[in-house]
């Protein structure tokens, strides 16, 4: 008698496969997602041996040039995606509705067919016509790049068919759906299918395509989770529709850096690359301001100086305000209860902390800058204008080293600063830079200026 065949289900969210069934996916903790299917051993000795597309080779008679990435064109991708675009890759990008991400792509588009290359963009928000209006705006009118204004997936490998490109944009993946798969476009199972058959065309005949992806309202991708497991490249567009200020960060790369960072500024015609945002978070102004200070993040492996601002004043009310922008709402919470610690209270004040023009930073390296900052308008005392900090503030106001040191110091050293406050063991300094390393709180305050007065401490009030 044959055995029983063990059924196991399957998360069509995430691919989790789990023994027996849950209302909810222990994986991706996902409801109604756990699907039956076939079971274990039995049904794998029940498989044939079926034709292979291609024989196994050794790795060393692979061919590698068709992984050959090929520039797009537009630098700042380039610099995110590895070196440009890989023929037969899929990518996938993300953004807020109307961040830039259809703006962005039609730039891609026409660069890839300035240089004698075909370009299809297949669109299911707009009409041709509209997205040929954007491009004599940005002056994107190449003559190889086509548009198809199409909402079926059949439709869209017919224009496949017919125009043979080398980049394929979908704009959006939510929009299209095929009429052999149940369930209205934008649902799980269609995205699920629509996503898979642009994947197995691109892979099939070589062609480089760019998934564009809606995301929900707590910023991740919509559609089923295993969406970002199948594409090659997760780009998430990133960008305040208040500022000018764009930025692409990879979120996975299988042919180049996953934490690089692209930076783009939106202007009357069209979007453009920084490829020095250096002095773009910084203000402009001749006098010294209390309650500022500068510092080096490093976005990716860009290192960026970045200027973040404080502002305190005594509070009317029983619980005084904490409005943080462009930060890590709690390091800068752990940067008021350190520098308590450390004879500024400000447990009685309004705070308000911000960066300068729209970037944000959380990482830990710019808790020392806050709390100089915070520490300088308390005081009201400005920090002199070339200086630059950067360390992790512990709880226990020690300053711990953070990444990409060299890369910081080599920066600020580039733009003309004198001084640095760092954490312990940085190394040699650039010429022209004074490297100050201190290992506490306290002693970064010394070094900027700003010790606390005599007899000041957690209970008492300075200012």
């Amino acid at each position: 008698m044959a055995g029983k065949v063990k059924q196991s289900y399957k998360c069509s969210e995430c691919g989790n496969v789990t023994a027996r069934w849950f209302g909810r996916c222990p994986e991706c903790q996902s409801w109604g997602t756990l699907e039956e299917s076939g079971g274990g051993s039995a049904a794998l000795r029940s498989l044939t041996a079926g034709a292979v597309s291609a024989p196994a080779k050794p790795i060393r008679q692979v061919d590698v040039e068709a992984a050959r990435a090929r520039p797009t064109g537009v630098s700042e991708l380039d610099r995110v995606l590895g070196g440009g675009l890989v023929p037969g890759s899929v990518v996938l990008l993300a953004g807020e509705p109307g961040v830039g991400k259809s703006t962005l792509l039609l730039e891609v588009a026409s660069k890839f067919a300035d240089a004698d290359r075909k370009a299809l963009i297949v669109t299911g928000e707009e009409s041709a016509s509209q997205v040929r209006l954007r491009a004599e705006r940005t002056g994107a009118l190449a003559p190889s790049l086509y548009l198809a204004s199409e909402t079926d997936l059949s439709a869209l490998i017919g224009h496949v068919d017919a125009v043979r490109p080398g980049l394929l944009v979908v704009d959006s993946v939510q929009t299209l759906a095929s009429p052999t798969v149940d369930g209205s476009a934008g649902g799980i199972t269609q995205v699920r299918a629509v996503a898979a058959a642009v994947i197995a065309l691109a892979k099939e005949r070589g062609i480089a395509a760019v998934l564009v992806g809606h995301v929900t309202k707590d910023g991740s991708i919509a559609g089923p989770r295993m969406l970002e497991h199948l594409v090659d490249v997760v780009l998430h567009f990133e960008g305040d529709r208040h500022s000018t200020l764009r930025m692409v960060r990879a979120i996975k790369n299988r042919y180049g850096a996953a934490d690089e960072v692209g930076c783009f500024e939106m202007v009357d015609d069209g979007i453009r690359g920084l490829a020095d945002p250096s002095g773009l978070f910084i203000s402009d102004r001749k006098d010294t301001v209390e309650g500022t200070c500068i510092t080096i993040a490093v976005e990716g492996r860009r290192p960026i100086p970045t200027e973040v601002q404080a502002l305190t004043n005594p509070s009317q009310i029983p619980s005084p305000r904490r409005s943080v922008s462009g930060l890590d709402s709690s390091r800068v919470a752990m940067s008021l209860a350190v520098l308590a610690r450390s004879g500024y209270p400000l447990g009685d004040r309004d705070v308000f902390v911000a960066t300068v023009g729209g970037v944000k930073v959380t990482e830990p390296a710019a808790d020392l800058a806050i709390a100089l900052a915070l520490a300088s308008d308390l005081r009201s005392k400005p920090l002199p204008p070339s200086l630059v900090a950067f360390g992790e503030v512990s709880l226990a106001g020690d300053i711990r080293r953070v990444t990409g040191v060299s890369r910081r110091l080599t920066e600020a050293a580039r733009m003309g600063f004198k001084t640095a406050i760092v954490p312990p063991g940085t190394g040699k300094a650039p010429a022209g830079l004074r490297v100050v390393e201190v290992r506490s709180l306290r002693e970064a305050l010394l070094a900027a200026g700003l010790p606390a007065r005599p007899g000041a401490g957690a209970g008492s009030a300075t200012g």
